[in-house]
């Protein structure tokens, strides 16, 4: 799933190219922070409700309207199969150009803070949008409409970032699903580093391997972040050699590396190691 978070990127590149971007995201009856993206000639980025809409909204778009609009709409057969919505349903959704948003969202956005984005409307017209920074606890994505104001609070889905392979990997990668996290597993460490370099404070990067190398040019990567949490597996002399790799390259600070990652609960299996892991890190985050 592609969500709001993750197109800013790609739309502000659009802004800075002077491309046109039209960003549409679901208001009911399913609330999240999934998006779609339609850029001139039918590009897409993302797409909604598993993609049943996303030929409705793509051919709005495609009229390159100066400002964004309320788009009300009742499933059909085919797209309730689609989107398992029943058929006859009503869905709502707003479709609003990049360039009517603040300049600021987009930032916002990259640095996964959680934002509201107040809109105000006139009928189905959309006459002004604001975004700002929301409460860390704002709790989960929600949309609430008074009058003609739709007011719309996102809340960034915790990344976690596994940077190794092995049944611990494993286990943690299926217990941070259970906890409705997005999910990367990397078997080599240096593969996910620019990732890691990129991690927000509601982030979370577990650096294993054998390879002191590598293993460390990740960890040195998280360091540079905000991560929330930054754990790290291996045996005492792994973790030795990787601080010295550290600050070999004047990395000394290694005050925010859990290592061994995870509570100290007695975790001997993969499954209770990665309950540990987790745990450490709803603590943090």
């Amino acid at each position: 799933m592609i969500h709001l978070y993750d197109i800013a990127l790609s739309v502000a590149a659009c802004a800075r190219s002077g491309t046109r971007a039209d960003v549409a995201w679901m208001l009911s009856p399913t609330v999240s922070d999934e998006a779609l993206v339609v850029t001139p000639g039918g590009g897409r980025i993302g797409r909604l409700a598993g993609g049943a809409f996303d030929g409705l909204l793509a051919d709005l778009a495609a009229r390159h309207l100066s400002t964004g609009r309320i788009v009300t709409h009742s499933v059909t057969e085919v797209e309730s199969v689609v989107c398992h919505l029943p058929v006859g349903s009503a869905v709502q959704f707003l479709l609003v150009p990049a360039e009517q948003f603040p300049s600021q969202t987009w930032a916002l956005l990259l640095d996964h803070t959680p934002v509201v984005i107040v809109t105000s409307c006139s009928g189905d017209v959309v006459t002004d949008i604001q975004v700002n920074a929301a409460e860390a606890d704002s709790g989960r994505a929600n949309v609430t409409v008074e009058q003609e104001v739709i007011t719309t609070v996102l809340v960034p889905t915790p990344r976690m970032v596994i940077a190794g392979m092995g049944p611990i990997a494993e286990a943690l990668a299926a217990q941070a699903a259970l906890l409705k996290w997005k999910v990367v597993v990397e078997a080599r460490p240096d593969a996910v580093a620019g990732l890691a370099a990129t991690l927000s404070p509601v982030d979370a990067v577990v650096v294993m391997g054998h390879d002191v190398e590598t293993s460390s040019g990740c960890l040195m990567a998280a360091l540079s972040s905000a991560a929330g949490y930054v754990g790290a597996l291996g045996s005492l002399a792994m973790q030795q050699s990787r601080a010295d790799w550290l600050a070999y390259r004047d990395v000394v600070d290694v005050s925010r590396v859990r290592g061994p990652a995870g509570l100290d609960i007695g975790a001997v299996t993969p499954e209770e190691i990665a309950v540990a892991i987790c745990a450490e890190a709803i603590a943090l985050i």
